[in-house]
């Protein structure tokens, strides 16, 4: 990797966190190399935030899972991508991730041993999950010369997605959002149960800030709408924006957000991109995949059983999240400067 490389691609993760995770990478590629064109793979569902990637030149969309074997469509990806790379960069550790690449006949094919990928890369990177101890670190490590990695210190660019200001003027119209400063929900995870704190913690948040003046906004995808009318239930100033917007529009709505409170997800990710104060309660390990932003505090208890990485709570009880009090995250929101007071309406 010490020769000039003008083309360069990114087998991108399939999930909205690392995705945002790995602009940590492509900000390292073209600091690097400025002059390169960097092409992502990614899932066709993420477009609108590669879009917000100033770096991403080129996207390759994929209807693709790396965990299941589909030769003709790879076989299709792949003779689009011959004769246009000069270096691939494998982030997920599939042996279909690495298959594709390889089908494109791409030079330099680069990634971490596993899964049988010895024959489709060429340069096989042994993970230490110890120097190389966040998802990050890990992403941004295969972007440099091994031997600048082999300690773990290096620098990590903090993602940062491109704001459309014109697109959210036109969603607070539309969504008849008002001139309270806000606060975002997240009560959605892709972890399952033992990764949620519950709802009911989140409906008496949302009524304690909408007393103090704020409006409360609610992101999530349609899976969450249900959830989102619980917590919204009853509650003026609040709006349960859970499938009624698109994944561009919460980048913008979560910029004009003055903090979110979040469970450990791909939003959670998104809001710490565009500069939002991000208050996460989590029960899994609160080192590994971090919020990327200096303007963030975790709610963690480190309770008997924690950090989870299960979906389904091993004891039984998901104490970890139900113990972690309304109280306690009310108090950080509101040790930043609180707006004027309104009275309810």
């Amino acid at each position: 990797m010490n020769e000039p490389v003008k083309r360069l691609l990114v087998m991108g993760p399939s999930c909205l966190a690392e995705l945002v995770m790995a602009q940590s990478l492509f900000i390292t590629l073209k600091q690097r190399e400025p002059e390169a064109t960097l092409g992502v793979v990614a899932p066709a569902w993420s477009q609108p935030i590669m879009a917000r990637m100033p770096e991403v030149d080129e996207v390759w969309s994929s209807g693709l899972r790396y965990d299941e074997f589909d030769i003709r469509s790879s076989c299709e990806l792949a003779a689009k991508l011959k004769g246009r790379y000069d270096r691939a960069i494998v982030l997920p550790h599939s042996w279909k991730a690495a298959l594709i690449p390889f089908l494109a006949r791409i030079p330099e094919r680069i990634g971490f041993l596993g899964k049988q990928r010895y024959g489709v890369l060429n340069e096989r990177r042994r993970l230490d999950n110890l120097v190389l101890d966040q998802t990050v670190k890990r992403f941004v490590s295969l972007g440099l010369p091994e031997d600048e990695v082999s300690t773990g210190q290096f620098a990590i660019p903090r993602p940062r997605l491109t704001i459309d200001r014109d697109n959210l003027v036109n969603l607070r119209i539309a969504h008849q959002l008002s001139s309270r400063p806000a606060i975002g929900l997240m009560p959605a995870t892709q972890c399952g149960s033992a990764q949620q704190w519950p709802p009911a913690n989140f409906h008496q948040l949302a009524e304690r800030l909408v007393n103090d003046g704020y409006e409360v906004r609610i992101f999530g995808d349609p899976k969450d709408q249900v959830v989102g009318d619980a917590i919204a239930q009853g509650l003026l100033h609040t709006h349960n924006l859970c499938d009624k917007t698109g994944l561009a529009d919460a980048v913008d709505l979560l910029a004009d957000c003055r903090q979110v409170v979040t469970n450990d997800s791909g939003l959670m990710h998104v809001a710490a991109a565009v500069g939002t104060r991000v208050h996460a309660v989590c029960s899994s390990s609160p080192a590994c995949t971090p919020p990327l932003t200096a303007n963030a505090q975790i709610h963690y208890q480190a309770l008997e059983g924690s950090p989870s990485f299960q979906r389904e709570c091993l004891l039984g009880h998901t104490n970890c999240l139900k113990n972690l009090d309304v109280e306690s995250v009310y108090t950080a929101v509101s040790a930043t400067p609180r707006p004027v007071r309104f009275n309810a309406q």
